[in-house]
């Protein structure tokens, strides 16, 4: 029996079948449309547009407010939406019940697929089943590599988060790290849960796990100065995204530390870091690479049919070191925001 006639969870036959022409509006708190100017981009992403007929795709993320890594992920999206004729909304929420209002929102207004991120795989499991019901397809992107094909999902985009941990683990070995701390931004977040797993896996020095309120900057500086204060014997923190490495930086100047920083994730102020030498390195998960997957996957779906990935196994987007090497090559990226 082929590939497409097996009778499983995540098939949706109806969408392989339909070709919807009308563009259909997707209203949420925190949403946008794509609109002209996704489709027009401003590096020319509507180079080689297809000619399918109009699909609406809808992004749901647990985006909190003032995190750039998502507006690289949205620019990923946006670029496959403009080449595959797309309407894409996009709406976020960083608490999880609101984000699967958001995912509810879509359904009702009967997109043609959904993207979502899954940092606490619970609370999306009863929306993401009421999509795969409405013969809606939902792919998975950044967050829950270990939960998408539980919970009934068509496709993953993204970095396996306990190997991504476990790889930055190794390399404090090598430079001789001894005293660890690594900051969790968000609790109950399972992919940052699972970096700080990784690391402590293969660190073979002392890790100690340091909890702060992501959405408050100068309350994330404080609460890391005092732990530096608290404790001369860290010789490195380890930061969950760019933001928080920049922060983390300022805070080991005020607490008269001599920790170096390593970090997840890019942006653009963060490779201009890592090149004066202000952070060690960076693992870049490729997030424009997920957010253009996640959207052009479910055009693929609707137009030929197809899984990547075979719809069993994930699409690794990540892990990669990015450090005084080859900053510069990445760095001309970065700028454009798209790295």
């Amino acid at each position: 029996m082929d590939r497409m006639s097996r009778p499983r969870s995540r098939r949706f036959p109806a969408l392989v079948a339909a070709a919807a022409a009308t563009a259909l509006i997707v209203t949420g708190c925190s949403s946008d449309s794509g609109g002209k100017k996704s489709e027009e981009g401003e590096d020319g992403a509507s180079a080689g547009k297809a000619t399918t007929p109009r699909m609406t795709v809808a992004l749901v993320t647990h985006q909190a407010a003032g995190d750039t890594f998502w507006d690289i992920v949205r620019k990923g999206a946006e670029a496959a939406a403009a080449k595959d004729n797309i309407k894409l909304i996009y709406s976020n929420d960083p608490n999880a019940g609101n984000q699967a209002n958001l995912v509810q929102n879509a359904i009702d207004q009967k997109v043609d697929g959904i993207a979502i991120t899954l940092a606490k795989p619970d609370a999306m499991k009863d929306v993401v089943s009421k999509a795969t019901a409405a013969n809606i397809p939902v792919v998975g992107l950044n967050s829950g590599v270990s939960e998408w094909q539980k919970l009934g999902m068509m496709e993953f985009f993204g970095q396996d988060e306990t190997v991504a941990g476990e790889a930055l683990g190794k390399r404090l070995n090598e430079a001789g790290a001894k005293n660890a701390v690594c900051v969790i931004q968000e609790q109950g977040n399972i992919g940052l849960t699972q970096r700080c797993d990784g690391v402590k896996k293969t660190f073979t020095g002392k890790t100690e796990t340091l909890f702060v309120n992501g959405t408050d900057m100068s309350s994330v500086k404080s609460t890391i100065t005092a732990k530096l204060k608290q404790d001369s014997a860290i010789d490195y923190v380890v930061t969950l995204g760019a933001p928080f490495a920049m922060t983390a930086v300022q805070s080991i100047s005020e607490g008269g530390s001599k920790a170096k920083v390593a970090t997840f994730d890019l942006n653009k102020e963060l490779t201009g870091a890592i090149s004066k030498g202000d952070i060690e390195f960076a693992v870049d998960q490729q997030p424009y690479l997920q957010g253009y997957l996640a959207v052009d996957s479910l055009w693929l779906y609707k137009n030929n049919g197809n899984y990547s990935g075979g719809g069993e196994q994930p699409i690794l987007t990540g892990p990669a070191f990015v450090d005084k090497s080859n900053v510069e090559a990445v760095a001309k990226f970065a700028a454009k925001g798209t790295r």
